[in-house]
């Protein structure tokens, strides 16, 4: 499928039901990828973060792109995850990514090793020109532990085929610094990553947003970014206190460093998109864990009041 420069829109970060350690539930993974198409969402994005990719072995990770893009079908674009410690299994999910049928490519720092900016410049200019697809960039300092500096951003957007920037590190200081630096170049998607600051962001120029809890209900976060872009601030101000019930009533359930993904696929179950098995090394929540994530789902519209 044709890919819009730039991309505009909601873009969930799909998550990854599992049958088992190693087995993907491909009838769950099927309706939840309906379910987002045909919620608005603008592109879909797996085997990110919010996808486990990281927990997920090499043979699982094709097996999520070959029914990611056989269900879509180009209905909209679908781009993959291919960060990986090692350079050579980057380039090989990208190229299966590119043959099952993908539209583009998204790449964070190599996580494990430390790396200065230089290193990681140098690093995206020996992978890009290899990939067979177009390039997203994906800030997200809190797990690669290295914040791409605005000045990186503008030096790796001029390599070929690097068309985007996801930004998961919050920080509005930030993402104003790169939207400066990028302002001669109107085909470069700047996306937020941290949803509640979605509304603000698109206010002030960002593109669209790539919101976990749009696998919960895609249609509310379609609906803000487009309220949004539209400067209705009464109907932003409105939806926004949903997207707030689902952040804090679905992400802050358990250990705080594991709390946004396992209450995200806790909730996913919920609406019967799985049975809320994670990847290791983290696990489902506990039974006991369940009564705020079922009172934010009541309290969004997504669960009856009898669930």
């Amino acid at each position: 499928m044709n890919l819009p420069r730039p991309i505009r829109g909601i873009i969930p970060p799909v998550l990854t039901p599992l049958g088992d350690r190693d087995r993907l539930d491909e009838g769950s993974f099927s309706r939840l990828l309906d379910y987002l198409v045909e919620g608005g969402s603008s592109a879909l994005f797996v085997l990110g973060s919010t996808g486990e990719s990281p927990g997920l072995s090499d043979r699982l990770r094709r097996d999520v792109l070959d029914v990611a893009c056989a269900t879509v079908g180009g209905r909209v674009p679908v781009l993959v995850g291919i960060t990986d410690t090692s350079f050579v299994e980057s380039l090989q999910l990208a190229e299966y990514a590119a043959k099952v049928g993908a539209s583009a490519l998204v790449v964070s720092p190599p996580y494990y090793y430390n790396l200065s900016q230089s290193a990681f410049l140098g690093y995206l200019e020996r992978l890009t020109p290899l990939l067979p697809l177009p390039v997203y960039l994906y800030n997200i300092p809190s797990l690669t532990k290295l914040m791409m500096t605005p000045e990186t951003v503008r030096k790796a957007a001029c390599l070929p085929n690097v068309c985007g920037l996801k930004d998961s590190s919050g920080d509005r200081d930030y993402f104003a610094s790169v939207q400066a630096l990028m302002a001669g170049r109107q085909d470069f998607a700047l996306l937020v990553g941290v949803e509640e600051i979605l509304a603000e962001m698109v206010a002030r120029g960002a593109h669209g947003g790539v919101c976990g809890g749009a696998n919960l209900y895609p249609r509310l976060y379609a609906d803000l970014y487009d309220a949004a872009s539209r400067g209705d601030t009464e109907k932003v101000g409105r939806l926004q206190t949903l997207v707030l019930t689902i952040s804090d009533g679905v992400y802050h359930t358990g250990d705080p460093e594991s709390s946004y993904l396992r209450g995200l696929k806790c909730a996913s179950s919920m609406l019967g998109f799985g049975n809320g098995l994670m990847a290791e090394p983290y696990l489902a929540l506990g039974e006991g864990e369940h009564g705020a994530i079922r009172s934010a789902l009541k309290a969004a519209g997504l669960l009856g009041q009898s669930a």
